[in-house]
């Protein structure tokens, strides 16, 4: 029953979140800034905003600095519209999401390129030894 709070409060953030954030903050520094995810602990005091800047390693830092500095009043708004008696503290972690991908992107082409030189070898290749290495008792009587 916690856990299902916790889901439902850390669903909440995030929507809230999104929603002020997609009519901007008043901070030249912020990026395209989407949550990816929240995470509230058990005792619902503190909540983990994970996010994604959409643009260079400098636009990621400077809206990542954007959001520390508007915390408070992300917290705020937070607390304004979930009513709750506690609000969570909000802390803001860049998500490595994009940068996982694009790494298992270029596993992944890799692999299929070595793929397509095995495949290229083996249609030009033939079998070591006889082409039926295997012994027939007919050919064995004939013998």
């Amino acid at each position: 029953m916690a856990g299902e709070r916790q889901a439902r409060l850390a669903d909440r953030i995030r929507v809230i979140l999104a929603e002020r954030l997609e009519k901007g903050l008043r901070d030249p520094r912020l990026g395209f800034v989407t949550i990816t995810d929240v995470r509230v602990t058990g005792d619902l005091q503190h909540a983990s905003v994970f996010y994604t800047v959409l643009g260079s390693e400098e636009e990621r830092v400077a809206s990542g600095a954007a959001l520390t500095s508007a915390t408070g009043l992300l917290r705020k708004e937070v607390g304004r519209q979930l009513g709750v008696r506690l609000v969570p503290t909000l802390e803001f972690i860049p998500d490595a999401l994009p940068e996982n991908a694009d790494h298992i992107s270029d596993l992944l082409r890799q692999a299929r390129e070595r793929d397509e030189e095995v495949a290229k070898l083996a249609a030009s290749g033939s079998y070591a030894g006889d082409a039926d290495p295997y012994r027939v008792e007919e050919d064995a009587a004939q013998e």
